[in-house]
């Protein structure tokens, strides 16, 4: 049975709709998955009539269990009459957005969905009484975390970067630096590493937090007093992490090419340098929760919306690593629940 794959549309008057529907019309992603859209099938409609060349029919469903393969299920999520205004940042676009969200999280809740993949929204719109969080990463993980960190990741064939804090402004990143919270992140980044991309012993790159990684104290002391010894305990714990480099040169020298992880101190030290480098093809990944949630590396493209010019490659590269992560976990807990009859099997097999 192919994988239920729930997409949150984001906000309304972005270029979700549009990277949404240009991945689907590809003819092959239907053969991988059962895509179900959560949103507005009207909305879904009006972005459809903006892209040339796109003639996809929609098969509207009230629950996942009515999904059918090979078509591309939409669920309605909104009761409001709900205005499209490209590139306007508007509450009820928020509220739309939130809709959605909260409608796939509860049917990935019931085991009716496998994976997620969501578009993007607007922080500032879909803030309510119910969502008071900086983005998905948060909110994922207070409705799946059971106790668990998540840790923001965004991949690519290139590099895989990780953050010890995600949405935190700059005058408070410092403050939440500490190293309980740095060895945390590094035991769910070595674990995702491990269990999510099939990397075996997983090689971690940790970067400075002041310029110079701290100049012998000169720039800073947190490089010394906090992140080096987080860094020797995950060695003690078998994770093999080094550094803290110095972002600006590592980078600059390419010296991320030698680790399958890098795990950066704020938000920006890691993600300029992954955009600048994957722009089109990066994947925002939240590991360490027990679902499958990926999204584009992008935002809501409000300068483009309705223009039918957004790149649908990101979101492509989302669905893929959902539908991969899924597959890799699967095989994964088959492995640890049962390894000596697929072992030997695996011999019956060479036979």
């Amino acid at each position: 049975m192919k994988l239920k794959l729930g997409i949150t549309a984001g906000d309304t008057n972005g270029i979700g709709y549009e990277v949404i529907l240009k991945t689907l019309a590809e003819p092959y992603v239907l053969d991988i998955c059962t895509p179900i859209i959560y949103g507005s099938l009207k909305t879904a409609n009006i972005h459809r009539k903006t892209l040339e060349g796109i003639n996809l029919n929609f098969l509207q469903i009230n629950k996942p269990e009515e999904a059918m393969a090979q078509r591309v299920n939409i669920i309605n999520c909104t009761t409001d009459n709900l205005p499209v205004e490209f590139g306007v940042p508007i509450a009820v676009a928020g509220k739309a957005a939130f809709q959605a969200l909260k409608r796939a999280c509860s049917d990935m809740k019931a085991g009716n969905i496998d994976a997620l993949v969501t578009a993007p929204i607007n922080k500032d719109t879909i803030q309510s009484d119910e969502f008071r969080f900086s983005g998905h990463t948060e909110y994922l993980e207070s409705e799946f975390g059971k106790g668990k960190t998540s840790l923001m990741m965004l991949v690519s064939e290139t590099m895989r970067v990780a953050l010890v804090t995600n949405h935190t402004p700059m005058a408070g990143v410092a403050a939440e630096i500490t190293q309980e919270r740095i060895l945390q992140k590094l035991q769910v980044f070595n674990a995702a590493l491990h269990d999510d991309f099939n990397i075996i012993r997983p090689r971690i790159a940790v970067l400075a937090l002041n310029p110079h990684a701290g100049d012998n104290g000169l720039l800073g002391k947190e490089e010394a007093e906090i992140i080096e010894p987080a860094i020797a305990t995950a060695n003690e714990q078998g994770i093999i992490a080094a550094g803290p480099y110095a972002a600006d040169g590592f980078f600059g020298a390419g010296q991320f090419r030698h680790f399958d992880g890098i795990l950066a101190m704020y938000h920006d030290q890691g993600l300029i340098p992954f955009k600048t480098i994957n722009m089109y093809n990066g994947v925002n990944y939240t590991a360490g929760l027990d679902i499958v949630r990926t999204s584009p590396d992008h935002g809501t493209g409000y300068d483009i919306a309705g223009k039918g010019i957004a790149n649908e490659q990101s979101f492509r590269a989302a669905l893929f690593a959902a539908v991969d992560i899924y597959a890799r976990r699967k095989q994964n807990r088959e492995l640890r629940a049962n390894p000596l009859p697929i072992h030997e099997k695996k011999l019956n097999n060479r036979e």
